[in-house]
């Protein structure tokens, strides 16, 4: 009973080191090219023109929290 078990165990082990060397070839490999514009700040295009951490005026999430009450 061992053995058909020991059968299985062996196979997924196989394929795990297989699907490891081929993530690690594949990571090495790979062409690797930086676009500036994804690692920018915002991806539409926008300079940033303010703080981003300006605080939010009450009424906002008031109107918010109606809107998911009352509907």
């Amino acid at each position: 009973m061992f053995l058909e078990y020991f059968l299985i165990i062996k196979y997924f082990f196989l394929v795990l080191i297989f699907v490891c060397i081929l993530f690690i070839v594949s990571f090495f490999f790979v062409y690797q090219q930086i676009d500036y514009e994804k690692i920018s700040v915002y991806e539409c295009g926008f300079n940033p023109y303010g703080d981003a951490r300006v605080k939010f005026d009450i009424k906002f999430y008031l109107v918010g929290i109606l809107f998911i009450i009352l509907i």
